[in-house]
């Protein structure tokens, strides 16, 4: 109470509140001056002055409680602007700022409920649903069971969140936002054993009010809630600030892969940056990917009647019947790694720069990597880098190898993915969050169709390079402004691509020269 005591007077409330207490000792003496004690006066005279006296002091008491009680309204308001906010969300659109991440503060929580989520796709698709469900529990006021990874995916990974995330760190540096739990508490645990667990999957692309409106009755009435899917369950636009830089805190600060990828990626990292600069190259060339985009370019009759076959052995891929060619000219399929050397070349990367491919087995091998390496000799991969011991513990786990790539992307001098999957786009606005890292965003449709025409003839090398630099002059991940298409999510820009509500604000000054 002491140290309240001195803060207090120091401050600039302390300061007037000394100096209005003088103020008053003053009007208080004033005040008392005038009554004077009467020697020697009649009685009645006595009377009247010592009544007028009392009618004095009762104005006097009186405007002293006003004013006593003024103070203490005003020193509870200061108190309470003194005490760390209260971050409860109640049914309604407006947030509380999120509080610091500091040790010290803590949140005054009120827990809704219980939601259990599973996270559903490969790595970077479950990272991304990962944190729009620690935005949503957040808003929510609802207790978040540590997700769980998918298992039933084409890859087939067993892994466990804590095998890929430093689950601890997860927890703690969310804990003055939202609370996390390991497992479910037993009493609900019991609950759900008696009665059923109550799962759904939540609509794609949804806003804060459905969350609100919709999900937080059903959490309210069930007490635990679990979302059976997580991918684009959160709109890209639309969302309040203070959602978006929650979305933020979880990926670039929550989210950290546990200290054994961490450091394998750093040695990878390390063992590149020896040998001089580097670019990580995303080549999304892999048969999982070409059978379930039904893209073909480059391969022979043996080669589509395989991919046919996946395509088909798979119910989950809806699309069966596909067009290979009008499908690349739409700019819809993975560039070939022979189309991804055109590009390369064409914009003057240099060929004695390294390339890293960050991906799986590249379909057709060596005979369709040998454009590529011709150009650029120095292709390594992690299984070249590394010794097979230092890969061992990871090697039957893809996503915990995909997180070794998605280390070393984003330490690459040059990004640059052939597709626009889940990895390069998480991977991009990862970059732009560190400090707008060159990313080359290949424009495939642009690209195919130069391509094309260079080898008709139609285009000298010079006329085909001059019109690849043209038209990725922007598209180097600078700072630009998220495309918003309303009621279009799928074909507007992805949130974690361009988190510009986390990033600082884009400049409308024209450049001086």
């Amino acid at each position: 109470m002491e140290k309240i005591k001195a803060d207090l007077e120091g401050s600039e409330y302390g300061e007037a509140n000394v100096k209005h207490q003088k103020n008053m000792d003053n009007y208080l003496k004033d005040i008392m001056g005038g009554i004077k004690v009467f020697k020697g006066e009649k009685l009645t005279s006595l009377i009247s002055q010592s009544r007028f006296c009392r009618l004095k002091l009762l104005a006097v008491a009186a405007t002293t409680m006003l004013l006593l009680c003024a103070c203490a309204v005003q020193y509870t308001t200061f108190s309470d602007a003194m005490k760390p906010g209260m971050l409860i969300f109640r049914s309604s659109q407006h947030f509380a700022p999120p509080l610091n991440s500091t040790a010290d503060i803590e949140r005054d929580y009120v827990n809704n409920g219980f939601l259990m989520v599973s996270s559903n796709g490969g790595l970077n698709q479950m990272r991304a649903g990962i944190c729009d469900m620690v935005a949503i529990a957040r808003f929510l006021n609802v207790t978040l069971i540590v997700p769980e990874l998918d298992k039933t995916s084409f890859w087939n990974d067993q892994s466990q969140f804590e095998d890929i995330f430093d689950v601890d760190h997860f927890i703690a540096s969310l804990s003055n936002e939202v609370r996390i739990l390991k497992v479910l508490p037993q009493k609900q645990r019991r609950r759900i054993e008696i009665a059923s667990l109550y799962s759904m999957p939540p609509v794609s692309w949804s806003n804060m009010t459905f969350y609100n409106n919709t999900i937080l009755p059903r959490i309210k009435k069930y007490e635990v809630l679990h979302f059976t899917k997580t991918d684009t369950r959160l709109a890209n636009n639309g969302i309040p600030v203070e959602v978006q830089k929650m979305r933020c805190k979880a990926n670039y600060e929550a989210l950290r892969f546990t200290p054994p990828i961490e450091e394998l990626g750093k040695k990878i990292v390390r063992l590149m940056r020896e040998r001089g600069p580097f670019l990580v190259l995303h080549l999304r060339y892999e048969m999982d990917m070409l059978a379930f985009s039904g893209c073909t370019e480059g391969c022979d009759d043996n080669e589509i009647e395989e991919l046919t076959k996946m395509r088909y052995a798979y119910p989950w891929w809806k699309e069966k019947v596909i067009n290979s060619r009008k499908k690349r000219k739409s700019g819809k399929c993975p560039l070939t790694p022979e189309e991804t050397a055109l590009a390369l070349r064409a914009l003057d990367i240099d060929p004695s720069i390294q390339i890293y491919i960050a991906a799986g087995d590249i379909y057709g091998g060596e005979r369709r990597m040998a454009s590529l390496r011709l150009a650029f000799p120095h292709i390594v991969k992690k299984e070249t880098l590394l010794e097979a011991s230092d890969l061992e513990p990871f090697r039957n786990y893809s996503n915990q190898m995909a997180a070794l790539d998605y280390l070393v992307s984003l330490e690459s001098d040059i990004f640059a993915p052939t597709y626009g999957g889940n990895m390069a786009r998480v991977v991009e606005g990862h970059r732009r969050y560190l400090g707008f890292r060159t990313t080359i965003r290949l424009d495939r449709m642009l690209l195919v169709n130069l391509i094309d025409q260079y080898k008709r003839g139609r285009l000298s090398w010079d006329e085909f390079s001059q019109a690849v630099k043209t038209g990725h002059a922007d598209r180097m991940g600078t700072p630009t402004r998220r495309l918003e298409i309303p009621g279009k999510p799928k074909e507007e820009d992805y949130f974690y691509n361009n988190p510009q509500e986390c990033l600082p604000p884009i400049s409308t000054k024209p450049k001086s020269l």
